[in-house]
């Protein structure tokens, strides 16, 4: 036996004995940049999935377990705590959003730095539209944390993955007293497209409403807000709302049982949520104009949510306008095709449940 031949058996032991000792924490956030963030304004279709994207949030890594334990361990209150100073965050049902009593205009720069300062890279900065979106991200927080990666470091981190991407999109929405923030997550995860598992495909997977909390709970502290304080408000109890899916004049819709107001605010975010991108929107008249297109970047299939829609390869993107009526204390949302007529294709069905369910 070579000398060679010991030392490679003798490194297979090292790592077999560290591997034994492996530990597991899958609720930490910890997303790792690879770089600085590009000035370029690229439209969110035309970006692409790539798996060495790595952004890194600042401080410790954050455990579900450690946040439960500091909210127990905050003192008591006699009523929840819902705003401080000119913030306040706001929920229904599984969605939340920051209300901020300032102007947009002071608030872009602020909310920009946020994601730049936490290491995502912005693919899209459209003032004009209140949109930000960050690039396709990796949580390494997510990956195995054992003796293996910290005794051997930079050497085997680079096959470590989650096999999971993620990516948020920020919307900033106007108000007589300042402006709404909302931010919402879209995530991708990478299966085997073949029954020998030799070959993988991205496809999505269901947004993550803690994370988005989550977010919204430390830009609120870029704010102004303390961690003690946002933590208080982001784990104040919530008012559970309805949406149904209903047929008016014989075409579907989705009824919610909110004035127009919040109505459609909650419907902005689900489309966000759910993967179309919102080109423009007439809140006077309550559209929104949309579009969809399969976000699966190596083009082999449309994806989970891609098939709802369409059984083409073709990556032309599919439009719709969204109409949001309230009348009193009830909405309802309807869907239009790109001519502005009632959409009276299956996809009518398709999007009107997609809604209703993340409204629920």
């Amino acid at each position: 036996m070579t000398l060679n031949t010991i030392s490679r058996f003798a490194l297979l032991a090292l790592v077999a004995s560290l591997a034994a000792c492996s530990v597991f924490e899958s609720d930490k956030i910890d997303y790792k940049s690879a770089g600085k963030a590009p000035t370029l304004e690229v439209p969110p279709d035309l970006t692409q999935l790539t798996r060495e994207n790595r952004y890194a949030i600042p401080g410790k890594a954050v455990t579900a377990n450690a946040y439960q334990a500091g909210v127990a361990n905050a003192p008591a209150l006699p009523t929840a705590v819902s705003s401080v100073g000119d913030v306040r965050m706001e929920r229904s049902g599984t969605q939340r959003w920051i209300v901020v009593n300032r102007p947009a205009d002071q608030l872009w720069e602020p909310v920009r730095d946020f994601w730049q300062e936490n290491g995502f890279l912005l693919t899209t900065d459209q003032r004009n539209l209140g949109i930000m979106e960050t690039d396709w991200a990796e949580n390494r927080g997510k990956l195995p944390q054992d003796i293996i990666r910290g005794t051997l470091g930079k050497l085997v981190d680079s096959v470590y993955s989650t096999g999971e991407l993620d990516r948020f999109r920020t919307r900033f929405e106007r108000t007589p007293n300042g402006t709404e923030i909302y931010v919402s997550h879209r995530g991708m995860q990478e299966v085997y497209s073949t029954a020998r598992k030799d070959q993988t495909m991205w496809q999505p997977r269901p947004s993550d409403p803690e994370l988005e909390a989550e977010f919204l709970r430390r830009l609120m502290v870029k704010l102004g807000v303390s961690q003690e304080q946002s933590k208080l408000i982001a784990a104040a109890g919530t008012t559970v709302q309805t949406a149904k899916v209903a047929t008016i004049d014989g075409h579907p819709a989705v009824q919610i049982s909110e004035g127009f107001d919040r109505a459609w605010r909650r419907v902005g975010l689900a489309l966000d949520r759910t993967g179309f991108t919102v080109e423009d929107r007439d809140r006077n008249a309550g559209t929104y104009f949309v579009r969809y297109v399969t976000p699966d970047p190596e083009k082999k299939e449309p994806g989970l949510f891609g098939k709802l829609f369409s059984s083409s390869k073709a990556e032309a993107p599919l439009k719709f306008r969204i109409v949001v009526k309230g009348q009193g204390e009830t909405s309802t949302v309807t869907v239009l095709n790109a001519s502005g007529a009632p959409d009276t294709t299956a996809n009518a069905q398709r999007i009107v449940q997609v809604i209703a369910d993340d409204l629920k």
